[in-house]
């Protein structure tokens, strides 16, 4: 069927659960390794509509609904999610909280979304409710949050199904609530329609028309690249996926690409942090028998991508049957569902070489590899089938020339329109239009690219940019420049952003040790690794840092996905509470002149 076949989400597992019922859809991979439940599609239609008649009986359509799981509750997750559905509910994935920031985060959204019920599983459900009302007892919030109900989904009889009542979903209906990463700004919730999530698969299914889907997903279940590329695309192509946690990966990487080989998976990714950790930690004695042969779409998303960690990933596992032209960029955000752009199947990723100080003046001057001041950056493809994407000058809303940097604008059927109940937010990002053409409504999506060859390169995110000394610097670029300035510095790990400092914008490096570097740290080499980052972050961008924070290993702020929470790291290093090891201020008489920058060693060669 195509995307127009299906009304809704419901009627795309019916289909599924009457055509091919017994067919496994999911697995789950305990301790990333066994596999140790599973769910067919008629198992899912089941528990969906045992879940959805339990929700009919404490709220009404267009209620929201929290769904809060562990990692290794994925297949409870799946069910309570069309549950949802079923019941016409609006579903909002969240995190299990951890610490009190969490849970204040978790107390804005039951009191922003108007929860009406939650939802979890039996192992978590008494922690959660207690740590609820230790956490209301000590805020602000309403008295009637109180009163919010909990249920476990995994208590609820399954054959009570057969007191659902179905009700008539349209695709224009809400399907969930998916919340911005907060990289930039406080999360907001984006209103993901049915609709909205049929499109976006059925855009995939035309990029990638003879793939034969055999997924493996680690990417947590609340995040938009796990949610629509790991679910709800194995859902639309009548898929099987074998599912694991995040913690699985992160404490032994070797065991994502053992279950890719395994279950010789076609398509399986995540953010450009997750090959590095491959890289760096995946020994040849852990993958022996290792065949990633079968790999076709090696999805790189939901942050910058890094030229050497592609090439650093081939080198190292081609001779196991990896495939550099596997690696498929793609470029995407919570407000478009998912994806706006991607490569070409089975085809390398563009690569340009740019003039950094042209891009400083947002101007596009390709140049040769290796010339002075040569920026890599990496196309994430074309518009996906659908969309169109436009560079906008963000201060005039004008189109930008063909070799100006801009805004991104994009227009599409698979956006979503709306953050929930944020009319103004809404009107910024979503109703942009073209003030020379009136040309609209386009999404605003705050990051900032090019467009080459009819390909999208980005090269920033518009709140993140900085200037000093008259020119625009780019977060990512000073970031990686300082994590390759000394060897006791771990690799995405650092954070670059600004603060005003009498009147001036000043530039402040925090940046993680090297767990091992970190055993025999002396002051010596905290002197070293200071002046090394000073030293290379003005001979290669001209531009002086005013403070460094040397971090403990894994405390830089960073989304579920693993992007840099810049503004979160900023916040925490103005109160005080980043976990420093070290910390260093530019002191008056060490401030340079940007007329005379000679007073560096080594800046004269530069």
């Amino acid at each position: 069927m195509s995307s127009s076949s299906f009304s809704s989400l419901i009627d795309l597992l019916s289909d599924r659960a009457q055509k091919q019922p017994h067919n496994q859809a999911f697995t789950f991979l305990k301790d990333g390794e066994i596999e140790s439940d599973r769910l067919t599609y008629q198992d899912l239609d089941r528990q969906a509509r045992a879940i959805a008649a339990s929700l009919e009986s404490v709220t009404s359509v267009g209620a929201r609904v929290l769904l809060i799981y562990p990692f290794n509750a994925c297949l409870e997750f799946i069910a309570a999610l069309f549950g949802c559905f079923y019941a016409g509910a609006i579903a909002i994935p969240t995190r299990p909280p951890q610490n009190p920031e969490e849970w204040g985060d978790f107390g804005f959204r039951v009191q922003e979304c108007q929860v009406s019920v939650a939802l979890t599983s039996a192992a978590l459900i008494d922690k959660l409710q207690d740590s609820w009302l230790e956490w209301l007892a000590q805020s602000l919030v309403p008295q009637e949050s109180k009163n919010l109900p909990w249920i476990a989904t995994d208590r609820i009889l399954w054959d009570g199904g057969s007191n659902w009542q179905e009700r008539k979903i349209d695709r224009d209906a809400i399907a969930y609530f998916q919340y911005t990463s907060g990289s930039t700004g406080i999360p907001k919730a984006v209103a993901i329609s049915h609709g909205n999530v049929l499109q976006n698969c059925a855009n995939f299914q035309q990029t990638f028309p003879n793939l034969d889907f055999r997924g493996v997903n680690w990417l947590p279940l609340t995040h938009d690249m796990g949610l629509v590329a790991g679910i709800m695309q194995t859902l639309y192509a009548g898929a099987y996926t074998a599912l694991m946690s995040p913690i699985a990966v992160f404490q032994n990487p070797s065991r994502w690409l053992k279950a890719i080989s395994t279950h010789k998976a076609t398509i399986s990714g995540g953010p450009n942090f997750v090959y590095d950790l491959c890289v760096q930690r995946v020994k040849p004695e852990q993958i022996t028998d290792l065949d990633l042969s079968s790999w076709e779409i090696a999805g790189n998303g939901a942050e910058p991508v890094r030229l050497e960690t592609l090439e650093r990933f081939t080198a190292l596992f081609a001779p196991y049957g990896f495939r550099r032209e596997a690696f498929y960029l793609s470029y995407g955000m919570a407000e478009a569902t998912l994806v706006i752009s991607g490569g070409a199947v089975k085809e390398s990723s563009a690569i340009q070489f740019v003039d950094e100080q042209a891009l400083e003046q947002n101007r596009v001057v390709t140049v040769a590899k290796g010339q002075t001041g040569a920026r890599t950056v990496i196309s994430c493809g074309r518009a996906w089938p659908g969309n169109q994407v436009i560079i906008v000058n963000p201060k005039t809303l004008a189109p930008c020339p063909p070799d100006g940097v801009g805004e991104i604008w994009v227009q599409g059927p698979g956006l979503s329109r709306s953050y929930w109940h944020r009319p103004q937010e809404t009107e910024q990002t979503f109703q942009a239009y073209l003030s020379d053409s009136g040309k609209g409504p386009f999404l605003r999506t705050g990051d900032l690219g090019f467009i080459h060859n009819d390909q999208l390169f980005i090269t920033g995110r518009l709140k993140d940019m900085m200037i000093f000394w008259g020119r625009n610097f780019y977060p990512q670029l000073l970031e990686q420049t300082s994590e390759k300035s000394h060897p006791a510095l771990s690799a995405n790990a650092s954070a670059a952003f600004s603060v005003d400092v009498e009147g001036e914008e000043r530039l402040v490096i925090a940046q993680e040790i090297d767990r091992h570097a970190l055993r025999k740290l002396n002051s010596e080499q905290i002197a070293e690794i200071i002046a090394a980052i000073r030293q290379t972050i003005v001979m290669q961008h001209l531009v002086e840092v005013y403070a460094i924070a040397l971090l403990k290993p894994g405390t830089v702020p960073k989304t579920s996905s693993g992007k840099v929470q810049r503004r979160r790291c900023r916040d925490r290093f103005l109160a005080g509470t980043l976990a420093v090891v070290e910390q260093w201020f530019c002191s008056v008489s060490e401030r340079l002149d940007p007329t005379d920058l000679t007073s560096l060693p080594g800046i004269e060669e530069a």
